[in-house]
């Protein structure tokens, strides 16, 4: 198999242009000429060993954050959001998307917010009966999806916010993290309390009292705790760190700022160095790190999700979770394997079946349309409002990397992964999906052309060319 070269003109500027140095200095320090450090910045050449290598011996760089990641999300989300019928059908090939993305990030980034405005407004206008006359009925970005995006392309992981709850955490290690956080919140004359309450928190400014709901299971009670703390006595990091996000609007800030809290609150509850330690130690086993944290089996998995600190990354996971809809209510992905940004995600996908098996872990093997192979885990979660008659949360959850990866995980243990045929087909959407013999598609892919012979039926009522 060729090796795959490596494009990545526009982080080798950024880096460039961050330790203030001319194309000529810079060149020098690489051992490359002028014309071709101008090329490789362009995208006209890829990198080579020898400019990898002096990145990494001159500069410290860690070369992981090379890789093209980035570039790979945003062509997924062009090409999905190419796939809207407005654009008809003949959307751009995808190496022109490659170019774009490799070369013009905030090109890209530019017209996925234009289309995300533009899917804002068609919504709104089909159900102008209800909007006409409401001061709410502009048309406006979503801000769910405005911190989603920044979420996913941090890699959904914060170092300034992940270190502040790595710190703290180690006087947890002594004593217990949550009579950490009960004791600096008591130092600040703030009292923590337990009442039988349908809300989760409640935190009354004036009084001094934090109120954690006696219903919830101990290790929501705890995240809720450090979430508060983290609002008290973190917020200068946490406005800082939101400056640097530049969100368009004050209700993307406040949603990110809860984000942040509860990005603080997993990782003090699950430090990254120990946490890194254990999930290599026991080889993923969900239930035991679940165990040995307090944390709840969600917790776990969007942890795991997040470890992506340079220079100690874990293994790259997806994570996403769905309503019993289909609908996807979170999403994050350090894979090749993008989630659909517009409804719902492949049926053919394990995270469906979880809702049909409760309290099991499904396994999947899976392949996508570019051939990369996952094994990917499903579980339903529940959670339980607390009292008779209250209604219950019902989500199924899926957590998988590539499969190169299947000797790190106890879940693999007994599976064939080196069998072509057990990797089950899945898509992203059936709209840019590629596969022509599917049996679940819904509508046909946008990007191939239809063949309708009226004499004849298959599967689906056309044949894609």
């Amino acid at each position: 198999m060729a090796t795959q070269k490596l494009y990545a003109g526009a982080k080798l500027r950024e880096t460039r242009q961050r330790l203030g140095l001319t194309q000529k200095d810079f060149a020098g320090k690489l051992g490359v000429s002028l014309p071709y450090l101008n090329q490789m910045e362009n995208n006209n050449r890829p990198l080579s060993t020898t400019v990898v290598l002096a990145l990494a011996q001159e500069f410290g760089f860690d070369v992981t954050e090379l890789s093209t990641g980035d570039a790979e999300r945003m062509v997924s989300d062009m090409r999905e959001a190419l796939a809207d019928p407005v654009f008809g059908d003949d959307p751009p090939p995808l190496a022109d998307l490659r170019l774009t993305a490799s070369n013009a990030p905030a090109l890209a980034r530019a017209f996925l917010e234009l289309h995300s405005a533009y899917r804002q407004t068609h919504e709104r206008l089909a159900s102008l009966d209800e909007a006409l006359g409401r001061e709410d009925a502009r048309s406006q970005s979503s801000p769910w999806d405005e911190v989603r995006d920044f979420f996913h392309y941090c890699d959904n992981y914060i170092d300034a916010v992940d270190h502040a709850a790595e710190r703290f955490a180690e006087g947890g290690a002594r004593q217990g993290i949550s009579e950490l956080a009960a004791a600096r919140l008591a130092g600040l004359g703030i009292t923590v309390v337990e009442a039988d309450t349908a809300q989760l928190r409640h935190y009354d400014r004036d009084a001094g009292i934090l109120t954690l709901s006696s219903r919830a299971a101990p290790e929501s009670r705890r995240f809720q705790l450090l979430l508060q703390l983290a609002l008290v006595t973190q917020d200068q990091l946490l406005e800082a760190t939101l400056d640097f996000a530049r969100f368009q609007s004050e209700a993307a800030r406040s949603i990110a700022k809860i984000g942040l809290a509860n990005y603080f609150a997993g990782a003090a509850v699950m430090p990254y160095g120990r946490f890194l330690s254990a999930a290599q130690e026991v080889r993923h086993d969900l239930e035991v790190l679940a165990n040995r944290f307090g944390a709840s089996i969600e917790q776990v998995c969007h942890r795991l999700s997040t470890l992506q600190r340079p220079g100690a990354k874990g293994i790259p996971f997806f994570f996403v979770r769905v309503d019993q809809a289909g609908t996807i209510t979170k999403r994050h992905s350090a894979t090749r394997l993008q989630f659909a940004r517009f409804g719902g995600a492949c049926p053919l996908w394990n995270v469906h079946r979880a809702f049909e098996t409760p309290g099991r872990f499904l396994r999947q093997l899976a392949e996508t349309p570019d051939g990369v192979r996952y094994i990917s885990l499903a579980r339903d979660v529940s959670k339980p409002g607390g009292s008779f008659g209250a209604p219950v949360r019902r989500f199924a959850i899926s957590l998988g990397c590539e499969v190169k990866h299947a000797g790190d995980l106890v879940y693999a243990d007994d599976l064939d992964v080196s069998h072509a045929r057990a990797f089950e087909p899945i898509g992203i959407s059936c709209r840019i999906c590629e596969r022509a013999e599917c049996h679940q598609r819904s509508v046909p892919p946008l990007e191939r052309r239809l063949q309708v012979t009226p004499d004849e039926r298959g599967v689906l009522p056309y044949r894609v060319g």
